[in-house]
C-alpha cells in the first residue's frame, strides 16, 4: 500500500510525469495506430465543444478531453465479443472501440443516423456490434451490468469479459461496492476501469474522501488491482493487458484505477475554475504539459517515427473527415414521431 501512496502522491501532482513517452519497443505500426486513434477522439470532442457553446447541438456534453489514453490503452486489450458499459462521459469510450464520428455526431443532434437512432443524445450511447453494450448518465448505473453480463460470458464457457468505465465519483456509490464483492464472490471476469480525474462533478476528491486512490475499494474485497499513469497510453495499455488477460483466462475480476484530467469542466466547454474546489488556471495549464497525445507525439518525434510534418498531415485529414461528417449529420433527419414508443425498450428497429 505505501508504493501506491507514494506513486499516488506524484500522480496528483501536475508538474510530475509531464516528459515524452518513451515508445522504445513499440511498432511503429502500433504507435500510429494509438496516436491516429487518440486524436480522432479530441477532435471529434473539441468539435462537440465548439458547436455546443456556439448553441447547434441543445442538450448537454460532457467531454473526456484529456482523458484519451485510458479509454484507448483499455480498448487496445478488448475484443468484439467483450460486452463494456460506459457512464455520462463516454464519447471517449465509444470512439475508441469504432471512431464513427458520424454516428456520434448524428446521435448527439438526435438523428436517426445516431448510434442509438437519435433516441440517445450524448449519453445514451450503443454499439454492440462492436462491443459497446451502452451508457447512461444514472452514475454507477451500468456497473451491475457488467458484472452481469461477465457472468453470462464465464457460464457460456467463453473467455470474454464485461468491462465497466466508472469515475471517481461513482466508486463512492453504493452498487459499486456491491458489485466488486458480487464480482468476487460468483467469481465473474469483470474489469472495474476507474477513470480518477480528481473531481467527480465539481468537488475535489481530498474533500470527498480520506483517500485519493480508489484502489483500496478492490484491496477491500480481494480484488486484483492496479494503479496507473492515465496520461501515459502505454503504460495504460502493458499494465492493463496484464489484469484483463487473468481475467479472461481465470474468471476473476480486476480493477483499474487511472489518473488522468480533463481540460474542460464536468460539462459543456466551460472550464470550472470558478465553481470547482481546487481547481484552477494554473493547475489546468500544469496538466496540458502532461497532455496524453503531447506526450506520445513528442515520443515519436524524438525517436524519429513520425514528424511533426506528419502530425500536422493527420490532424488535417482527421479534422477534414470530422467537418465532413459533421455536415452530414446536420442534413441527416430525425426519428418519425411513431419511432417514439416503439423503441423504448429494446427493439432491432
Amino acid at each position: 500500500m505505501n508504493d501506491k501512496a507514494d506513486l499516488l502522491t506524484r500522480l496528483i501532482n501536475p508538474k510530475e510525469f509531464q516528459e515524452p513517452l518513451d515508445v522504445s519497443g513499440y511498432e511503429s505500426s502500433f504507435l500510429y495506430e494509438t496516436l491516429y486513434l487518440m486524436t480522432q477522439i479530441r477532435l471529434a470532442e473539441e468539435k462537440l465543444a465548439s458547436e455546443r457553446e456556439f448553441g447547434t447541438i441543445g442538450g448537454p456534453v460532457h467531454l473526456s478531453v484529456g482523458q484519451e489514453a485510458m479509454a484507448v490503452g483499455i480498448s487496445k486489450n478488448l475484443n468484439k465479443k467483450d460486452r463494456v458499459f460506459g457512464a455520462h462521459r463516454s464519447h471517449s469510450h465509444i470512439l475508441s472501440m469504432n471512431p464513427d464520428f458520424h454516428k456520434l455526431f448524428a446521435e448527439v443532434l438526435g438523428k436517426e443516423t445516431g448510434f442509438s437512432r437519435g433516441m440517445g443524445g450524448s449519453m445514451h450511447l450503443t454499439d454492440k456490434k462492436n462491443g459497446f453494450y451502452g451508457s447512461v448518465p444514472i452514475v454507477s448505473g451500468t456497473v451491475p451490468l457488467a458484472v452481469g453480463a461477465a457472468f453470462d460470458a464465464r457460464r457460456s464457457g467463453t473467455n470474454n469479459i464485461g468491462l465497466a468505465f466508472i469515475g471517481d465519483g461513482a466508486i463512492e456509490e453504493g452498487v459499486v461496492q456491491e458489485s466488486l464483492n458480487l464480482a468476487k464472490i460468483l467469481p465473474s471476469p469483470t474489469v472495474f476501469v476507474v477513470e480518477n480525474n480528481l473531481f467527480a462533478s465539481h468537488m475535489n476528491i481530498s474533500l470527498r474522501q480520506p483517500m485519493r486512490s480508489t484502489c483500496r475499494f478492490a484491496e477491500a474485497n480481494k480484488v486484483e488491482n492496479l494503479l496507473v499513469d492515465g496520461n501515459n497510453v502505454l503504460e495504460v495499455y502493458e499494465k492493463s493487458k496484464v489484469l484483463i488477460n487473468n481475467s479472461r483466462n481465470d474468471g476473476t475480476p480486476c480493477f483499474i484505477e487511472g489518473v488522468t484530467f480533463r481540460h474542460y469542466g464536468h460539462v459543456d466547454w466551460r472550464k470550472d475554475v470558478d465553481v470547482g474546489v481546487d481547481r484552477s488556471q494554473e493547475d489546468i495549464e500544469e496538466w496540458m504539459k502532461r497532455d496524453p497525445i503531447q506526450r506520445l507525439s513528442i515520443g515519436m518525434f524524438e525517436a524519429a517515427i513520425i514528424s511533426k510534418q506528419d502530425y500536422q498531415n493527420i490532424n488535417d485529414e482527421i479534422s477534414q473527415d470530422i467537418i465532413s461528417s459533421w455536415e452530414k449529420a446536420i442534413k441527416d433527419p430525425y426519428p418519425t414521431e411513431d419511432k417514439l414508443l416503439t423503441r423504448v425498450y429494446c427493439n432491432e428497429d
